[in-house]
């Protein structure tokens, strides 16, 4: 397996947000994730790149304590993957906009607001930071795929938690719309939180601080997307990842 890793960090560095040692995922017989390693740094935009079904979710899943695994350990924050103490400290945005079309954009963050117990104050404040002030009072129906995404967004940031895992959140939206939910991410992760953001758009790993590039449930890289193109020789991050799986094929018929 070829992985790419910066140099060691120094012994004062911070406890990474996330920090995951031989996770292994069995789902009907077949190995969905083969022994992972990997840290994820505190306050930067993380993302987890790969083609569909090569494990991104299902790892993802685990991350946020609700997969079940099959050997190794993933501490978040400090603390098991899914303990109690962590509920209000990690939210995780699935795929697709989990918030309800006939309610207004208020009237979903109010609601979910509610649910997590927490000031209503915030509903203020995630308007502010995904840009629907303007847009509080329409129905989330009516409005645009990012807009959508970005009441999904807003969801997940109540509370002001420490790490957002967002699990394909530019799916399915055009370029322009993809364009600016990554600058409202840009602007959360200036705030201090971390952000673990999957896609298998490869050009979205230029936006990333860290890239982890997934295949067939192994780590191909851990890397940065400067560190990834200089080292492939490429030009864009898909001919970089199509270089990796290249090398990797033929260290297995090699061996």
């Amino acid at each position: 397996m070829m992985n790419i890793r910066s140099a060691d960090p120094s012994r004062t560095a911070p406890r990474p947000a996330v920090h995951v040692r031989g996770l292994r995922v069995v789902r009907g017989g077949r190995t969905v994730l083969g022994g992972l390693d990997l840290d994820i740094a505190r306050g930067r935009i993380t993302g987890l790149l790969g083609p569909s079904g090569g494990g991104k979710t299902t790892l993802l899943r685990a991350i946020v304590g609700v997969q079940r695994t099959a050997g190794g350990s993933v501490e978040v924050l400090g603390a098991p993957a899914g303990s109690t103490a962590l509920r209000r400290r990690v939210a995780y945005g699935t795929q697709g906009a989990a918030v309800y079309e006939d309610l207004t954009v208020r009237q979903n963050l109010a609601y979910f607001a509610a649910v997590l117990g927490v000031r209503r104050t915030e509903v203020d404040r995630v308007l502010d930071v995904v840009g629907l002030r303007r847009h509080a009072s329409v129905p989330v129906g009516t409005l645009s795929g990012g807009q959508a995404g970005r009441v999904s967004l807003g969801a997940a940031l109540l509370g002001e938690p420490e790490l957002v895992v967002l699990d394909e959140p530019t799916v399915g939206l055009d370029p322009v719309l993809r364009a600016e939910l990554w600058g409202t991410f840009a602007r959360i992760a200036a705030d201090g939180t971390t952000l673990l953001v999957s896609s298998h758009v490869m050009d979205e790993a230029r936006r990333c601080d860290r890239l982890l590039l997934l295949r067939e449930g192994r780590l191909l890289a851990d890397t940065t997307p400067a560190e990834l193109l200089a080292r492939t020789g490429t030009d864009d991050a898909e001919d970089a990842f199509l270089a990796l799986i290249a090398q990797a094929d033929r260290e297995e018929e090699i061996a």
